[in-house]
């Protein structure tokens, strides 16, 4: 992924995605995404690779699996969208410098009750509010 201001779709460009429109994008997760997927948003991120996968949830041997398969589950799909969502948003905040956007997900947040935000973001609800601190945080409210 270039450096720069990523916009608001930068989720969808982090999964190799071609699509930004939102019942085609559902279609892809209710379809299961396809393996490439994930290894483009691995390759398009500064996460080791036991980050991703406890980001997302995913066995090293469901990945495994998955890889010969081809194909990953709906519930699957919907975890690596939203952590690339929360990832895209990260780079919105920090003008597509991917450094500094792991940075922030990987460091205790005071905000957050001093959690990593990438642990919280594990759960919908705590992605949600990873995801509206960022939103504060862009606008200039610090709380």
């Amino acid at each position: 992924m270039k450096r720069g201001a990523p916009g608001p779709h930068a989720y969808v460009v982090l999964l190799g995605l071609e699509t930004f429109d939102a019942p085609a994008l559902l279609r892809l997760v209710r379809r299961g995404f396809l393996y490439r997927t994930f290894e483009r948003f691995q390759r398009n991120i500064c996460l080791p690779f036991e980050r991703v996968t406890a980001l997302v949830d995913i066995p090293r041997r469901t990945l495994t699996r998955r890889k010969r398969e081809g194909r990953f589950l709906p519930d699957e799909s919907d975890r690596l969208l939203r952590a690339s969502r929360l990832l895209g948003k990260a780079l919105e905040l920090f003008e597509g410098d991917r450094g500094a956007a792991t940075e922030w997900l990987t460091t205790s947040q005071p905000a957050l009750g001093g959690a990593l935000p990438i642990d919280l973001a594990k759960t919908d609800v705590g992605a949600r509010e990873v995801e509206s601190l960022l939103g504060r945080l862009e606008h200039g409210v610090f709380s």
